[in-house]
């Protein structure tokens, strides 16, 4: 008897066995058949959006290329600002009115909100005539808002519930960063680390990434080489130069909070004593034409890329190019005109290093390529992003300067920014969670 009992229950043991590792097989079957599915999913629709957003924006900075090119060749066309201004302004009223730039951009991530599919023909034309008609602007704003609408229309299509909505609008961002500025690396990044300082996005890295690199790549197959300023006057680290370098980052951090001051400082101006929008952009256009006009040079058109090319490429920048750049770009951005802040950042970081560099007795285009992605850093809070930045376009070879400007930068900037839409999660001075807006 005891014998059968003992045989029964060696019999159930088995069964029971055979049951959990059926269970435990069908659970780790069920794992792997999502996890492969979400991955089929994420590279499918990354390499969507890296060919459609990379298209899209090569012929966007095809265009603004043209149109520079034009406008630099043809004197005339800068009159006709103000007439830009009031067409810009009426595309807005008339079909653009839910609109809210860069900053609708990144609160859509955190939010349930929508960036509309209109923001992506609008901010392509607006930005095409402001750079057409010289206004002091660049052009990565337009591209974020551009490939986040079409991220965003590309995720509707695609029947993606809320959270992978928010990814494909990062993948968008990533692609066209990436044809525009011809940066993967750091468009990669830059859309999961510009929305809220302190927490990546990682469920966003393997779109991002893929979409970044097939839309950069698209884009050079289409003719937009991505732009590159070799720095070759770099000393070796010591503690002189370092110091000399670490000063120089403090002046960035410290200008960083000047520019955002000014760009919110010129915007309540226009709407407290321009408060019509058409009369605001004709007296701002006349403004920065009786400014261009009376500095007798075009240098602070448009993005600024010319500064850019000749402080870090021949050391060479006039003592006050960073603060007129700083100025025409806040008069024409808060204006109304269309494009973005970064590039004239970029500029503005690079003419400030570059005479900072000559009167510290330290090289003037290491200082100009260090400053230049210190000052973004500063402007976006985002030290990872300015990291890849300052790799992609200037190689290795400085990178301590380069991490020594943009650490320092970060720390001093503050909690002021571009976007009044970006939060600081975790505090920049302590381990510690704060939540806040940024200035």
């Amino acid at each position: 008897m005891e014998e059968k009992e003992n045989t029964e229950n060696a019999e159930m043991g088995k069964r029971k066995h055979s049951h959990d590792t059926k269970i435990v097989i069908k659970y780790y079957y069920e794992r792997i058949r999502q996890n492969t599915g979400n991955f089929l999913k994420w590279m499918g629709l990354s390499v969507l959006t890296g060919l459609v957003v990379g298209g899209a924006s090569a012929v966007f900075a095809g265009c603004i290329k043209a149109a520079t090119e034009y406008r630099d060749t043809h004197n005339w066309i800068f009159m006709l600002l103000p007439v830009a201004g009031v067409l810009i302004v009426f595309m807005y009223e008339k079909i653009g009115r839910q609109d809210g730039g860069t900053n609708q951009v990144l609160a859509t991530i955190k939010s349930k909100d929508d960036v509309p599919f209109l923001s992506a023909p609008l901010i392509f034309v607006s930005t095409l005539l402001t750079h057409l008609t010289g206004g002091s602007a660049g052009r990565e704003g337009a591209s974020i808002q551009f490939g986040g609408s079409i991220g965003n229309w590309l995720g509707k299509l695609a029947h993606l519930d809320e959270f992978d909505h928010h990814v494909m609008i990062m993948c968008g961002m990533s692609a066209a960063f990436a044809a525009v500025f011809g940066t993967p690396m750091a468009a990669a990044v830059f859309a999961m680390e510009v929305v809220s300082v302190g927490v990546m996005y990682y469920a966003a890295l393997l779109p991002c990434v893929i979409a970044s690199i097939i839309a950069a790549e698209f884009a050079t197959g289409m003719g937009i080489d991505p732009e590159t300023f070799p720095v070759h006057s770099i000393p070796g680290l010591t503690v002189e130069s370092g110091l000399k370098m670490a000063l120089i980052a403090v002046g960035c951090g410290i200008l960083s909070i000047l520019f955002c001051i000014l760009l919110k400082t010129v915007g309540q101006l226009y709407t407290k004593y321009l408060k019509n929008p058409y009369i605001r952009i004709v007296v701002a256009a006349g403004v920065i034409i009786l400014i261009t006009i009376c500095l007798n040079t075009k240098d602070y058109m448009g993005a600024g890329s010319g500064l850019i090319a000749r402080a870090i490429e021949k050391g060479e920048a006039r003592p006050l190019d960073f603060l007129w750049k700083m100025l025409l770009t806040a008069l024409t951005m808060r204006a109304g005109y269309r494009g973005g802040e970064i590039v004239p950042a970029f500029s503005i970081g690079a003419t400030f290093g570059c005479v900072a560099g000559g009167i510290l007795g330290f090289s003037p285009e290491l200082a100009a390529a260090a400053s230049m992605v210190a000052l973004f850093c500063g402007v976006t809070n985002c030290p990872i992003t300015a990291m890849l930045i300052s790799f992609e376009l200037f190689g290795f070879s400085g990178a301590a300067y380069y991490l020594i400007a943009i650490s320092i930068s970060y720390a001093v900037s503050g909690y002021y920014s571009l976007y009044k839409d970006q939060t600081i999660v975790y505090s920049k001075y302590k381990a510690r969670y704060i939540n806040r807006k940024t200035r």
